[in-house]
């Protein structure tokens, strides 16, 4: 009985301790439009936590820009932005993760469902921006964050080395190369160098 009293009391302190872990949607909304291009911040349509942990939409978007906030149970601090063409892409893959799936399972059901149409991919191209720090970098409390790193990814499905152009390999700083050619998850990848 003593033990069952004990863990009631361990859990119901537990409950307000993961609750503050979850920054206010106010500061979600804010870091996670730090990924964004200036000119779409305004209109974009923000995803985040609500106070329980729960995946939300914080804010109904009026462009076509999609940015996810900081995972609070993530290791460091990374918030990205991308094109709306891309979300059929990234929910699919966001529910395949919630089922369990690994990632090479969710690599090939995503490459079997763009392959049979059944999963709809970015038509024209459809860029990512990722912002990252240190987790030591980032205030949760203040939106605060120093020493950011912001990268760029444009998803190119089916794409190849050879109708692109691109190499499979940056050969200098902030070089353009494409990974996973010629799969549904063909991307540019332009990582500038950092400072």
């Amino acid at each position: 009985m003593k033990n069952i009293l004990t863990y009631s009391i361990l859990f119901f302190l537990a409950i307000p301790v993961f609750a503050q872990e979850i920054p206010s949607s106010a500061i979600q909304i804010k870091t996670a439009l730090m990924a964004a291009p200036d000119e779409k911040k305004e209109g974009a349509m923000v995803y985040g936590y609500t106070a329980k942990g729960e995946w939300t939409v914080l804010r109904k978007g009026t462009n076509d820009m999609i940015c996810i906030t900081n995972d609070p149970n993530g290791k460091d601090f990374s918030v990205a932005c991308y094109n709306s063409s891309a979300e059929p892409f990234m929910e699919r893959g966001r529910e395949l993760k919630k089922a369990g799936k690994s990632f090479q399972e969710i690599f090939d059901a995503r490459e079997a469902e763009g392959k049979s149409g059944k999963l709809k991919l970015p038509h024209d191209g459809a860029t990512l921006f990722v912002m990252t720090a240190d987790a030591e970098n980032y205030n949760p409390k203040t939106g605060e964050v120093k020493d950011t790193y912001l990268r760029y990814v444009v998803y190119i499905p089916w794409a190849t080395s050879e109708s692109t152009g691109l190499p499979l390999k940056a050969y200098g700083p902030g070089m353009p190369w494409i990974m996973d050619p010629g799969t549904h998850r063909a991307h540019i990848m332009i990582t500038p160098p950092r400072n």
